[in-house]
């Protein structure tokens, strides 16, 4: 029964990460992004089954991006490693929206960088990573925190017992 808990958990995280990714489709592709659905990687502070939900929402939500094979492979790894690093961190509330921001300001933004450099864009790599770790923080710190601060009044929901 837990283990079922846990991928309802998950599965639930991930269905609700890629609709709000692609529903909101014209701001969350591309160097100036805001992802929405990333304010839910506050998640891994309640529950390790954020891990596996946040990295198959944004894998799901990928697949149906414009940035192609690049974006669903280190796109995800992003997701993947800063829902880890969140919920190593979660002792400390403050820093838990922070990796997201800055795994995806170098591995997105570097991602975009090469991308589009191809394309012709001369927009410089810090710039993209800037861009993209500025979405971030409106997503993670502006919508996200305050999220999980709404959050922690319903902890229990998240208990896999």
């Amino acid at each position: 029964m837990k283990n079922l808990k846990f991928m309802l958990h998950a599965a639930i995280i991930a269905a609700v990460y890629a609709v709000l990714t692609i529903q909101l489709a014209p701001i969350s592709y591309g160097p100036l992004q805001v992802r929405v659905s990333e304010a839910l990687t506050v998640l891994p502070l309640f529950t390790p089954a954020a891990i596996p939900g946040l990295t198959i929402g944004c894998l799901i939500a990928n697949i149906g991006g414009p940035n192609g094979l690049l974006d669903i492979v280190f796109g995800t790894l992003a997701t993947l490693l800063a829902a880890v690093v969140s919920y190593l961190l979660r002792k400390n509330k403050m820093l838990v929206p922070l990796p997201p921001v800055l795994f995806n300001a170098v591995i997105v933004g570097g991602l975009l960088f090469f991308t589009l450099s191809k394309t012709g864009d001369a927009t410089p790599l810090p710039l993209f990573m800037l861009w993209v770790g500025l979405g971030e923080l409106i997503a993670c710190y502006v919508i996200g925190f305050p999220l999980m601060k709404a959050l922690e009044k319903y902890k229990r929901i998240f208990e896999i017992k």
